[in-house]
């Protein structure tokens, strides 16, 4: 900037306080003066009635439009008191032929502030809606008003001339100076950045926030999360571009990334298989899972997915015991997923039977023990089959439908357990047990046969 606005600024203000000391300047004084003491009047009573109630929900969370507009009304209420005497102070000195710059500069000034502080309070409304960012809107507004008060002054080039002369480091000559306007420069320019940043991020948190099937604690999480590290990339590309030179963090960020490459190498897997958790869906929460190395029905392991975390997934059994399961293990081992894609679940029950009773009438009521049973499911219909032939029994087995897992797989199990044990008694149907043969031999070599006893307990010893 040319040295002349700077050699000018002194000029300017004699000449404006000699302005001042005229009668029609002093009239003018005297309507901002009334100006300003009514809007801060109305600024008390807009405070004091003002809703608090209203207050709190939009600072808690995002308002709704009729929230908004009456916020803004009752910021812009002082100003436009302003203004109004201003006009009627502008309409009682323009037929005296009095000057009316000063009142002109006023409405001029007044007019900016409204329409600063009305769009910087919507866009802190709608960036972050809470008392602690909010805290920062109305210092912001008088800022950016400041800067726009300077222009229509006509001192804007010259108050940046005088920053940008103010040296706060030497810089080789190669390099531009930093100067105190650079650093002021560079500060908006991040801002800025983080503002869109803050946006975007705003604009995820609410399609995570309808995600359903998600617990709300893990919603927050990867919201905030995602909010962060838009904020940071903001930070970032606000520094490259207002000229920061981001080479000097390189080694800090070397260092960083092999401390966390080393020291975090697992909580990391953890958090990105969280991730991959969530967007793959493979886990939910409500399904029913069990942990096992053997596919089929075993309940090895059984329980409901609570909640899903950033780092670990809570699962729950059957006794009330919760088990926090790092997400890794999900990912990289074998899981069974009893509700994946459809809950219905065959169980399979064994029953034994001796070779002296009919198979048929047994597979018979095996079917009518599950039928039997509110929890089985009519169709697919309960199934019996005859599976092998064993030593000393014909081996059966009951196949049959849930759709509920979540309510437990061994209560059912019992239930018809119970039923064929007590319908197998009614039909006179046996379920053997393991018998052998004994074999005495005398002393002069004959050979007695006792067959058809059942195995003796072992003996116990001492």
């Amino acid at each position: 900037m040319p040295a002349s606005l700077i050699d000018t600024l002194p000029a300017r203000i004699s000449d404006a306080a000699t302005e001042l000391l005229r009668p029609s300047t002093l009239a003018q004084v005297g309507v901002l003066i009334c100006a300003a003491v009514l809007a801060y009047l109305t600024t008390y009573f807009a405070r004091s009635s003002r809703d608090k109630r209203v207050r709190r929900e939009l600072l808690a969370a995002t308002p709704h439009g009729s929230m908004l507009l009456r916020e803004v009304l009752l910021i812009s209420a002082p100003y436009a008191v302003a203004i109004a005497v201003l006009l009627a102070g502008r309409g009682v000195l323009a037929p005296l032929e009095s000057s009316t710059q000063i009142v002109d500069l006023g409405l001029r000034l007044l007019g900016a502030l409204i329409a600063i502080r009305s769009a910087v309070f919507l866009l802190f409304a709608s960036v972050a809606p809470n008392n602690r960012l909010r805290a920062l809107e109305a210092r912001s507004a008088m800022v950016i008003w400041f800067f726009v008060a300077m222009h229509l002054l006509g001192w804007l080039e010259a108050f940046i001339a005088y920053l940008d002369a103010v040296p706060i480091l030497n810089a080789p000559k190669a390099e531009a100076p930093v100067t105190l306007w650079s650093i002021l420069k560079s500060l908006v320019t991040v801002i800025v950045f983080v503002i869109f940043s803050a946006w975007a991020g705003r604009i995820i948190e609410r399609r995570i926030a309808e995600l359903q099937g998600l617990a709300a604690s893990t919603r927050i999480a990867v919201a905030k999360f995602a909010y962060a590290l838009l904020i940071a990339f903001g930070v970032l590309f606000g520094l490259s571009a207002s000229g920061f030179n981001l080479g000097a963090l390189s080694f800090f960020g070397g260092a960083l990334g092999l401390g966390l490459g080393f020291g975090l190498q697992s909580i990391a897997a953890n958090f990105v298989s969280g991730f991959v958790l969530l967007m793959d869906k493979s886990i939910k929460p409500g399904d029913v899972i069990s942990f096992t190395g053997t596919l089929g029905t075993t309940t090895e392991g059984f329980g409901w997915v609570q909640q899903l975390r950033g780092r670990y997934v809570v699962v729950r059994d059957r006794d009330g015991v919760e088990t926090l399961v790092p997400n890794q293990n999900l990912i990289t081992n074998q899981v069974i997923n009893w509700s994946y894609s459809d809950r219905r679940v065959r169980l399979k029950l064994p029953v034994r039977i001796s070779y002296g009773d009919d198979p048929e009438l047994a597979m018979a009521v095996l079917v009518k023990a599950a039928e039997g049973q509110s929890r089985i499911l009519r169709d697919p219909a309960p199934v019996a089959r005859l599976m092998s032939f064993h030593d000393y029994g014909m081996d059966l087995e009951l196949r049959f439908w849930i759709a509920d897992p979540q309510e437990g797989v061994n209560n059912v199990r019992s239930d018809v357990n119970r039923a064929i044990w007590r319908l197998f008694r009614e039909a006179g149907i046996t379920i053997p047990r393991a018998q052998m043969d004994l074999r005495l031999v005398a002393a002069d070599g004959s050979v007695q046969t006792l067959a058809g006893r059942d195995a003796p307990n072992p003996p116990v010893d001492g």
